[in-house]
């Protein structure tokens, strides 16, 4: 795997069927590989973090967040992308 190629998936909602297989469809359908991936469920919300490869991608890495993004609007999640580089940078201590 290329250096920086790997961006980081947050997820945050209410529970609902179908939240993991749409979200994955997307990044399969761009070409996108998931790495790593942890999900839980807390009272009814639902909460998962992804670390993705899209060194190999067929879309731009612009398209594929629109394509998240509206995949959270239709299933009322919030999902965030980053990139590896600027998460480790916010989240460092």
């Amino acid at each position: 795997m290329e250096e920086g190629t790997r961006i980081i998936i947050t997820v945050v909602g209410y529970d609902r069927v179908g939240i993991i297989a749409g979200i994955a469809n997307i990044l399969a359908d761009a070409g996108a590989n998931i790495l790593d991936i942890n999900q839980t469920i807390l009272q009814g919300f639902f909460t998962m973090s992804m670390v993705v490869d899209v060194g190999k991608m067929s879309v731009e890495l612009t398209d594929l967040t629109r394509n998240l993004k509206n995949k959270g609007r239709e299933l009322g999640l919030e999902i965030n992308v980053q990139h590896e580089d600027i998460f480790r940078f916010m989240h460092r201590i």
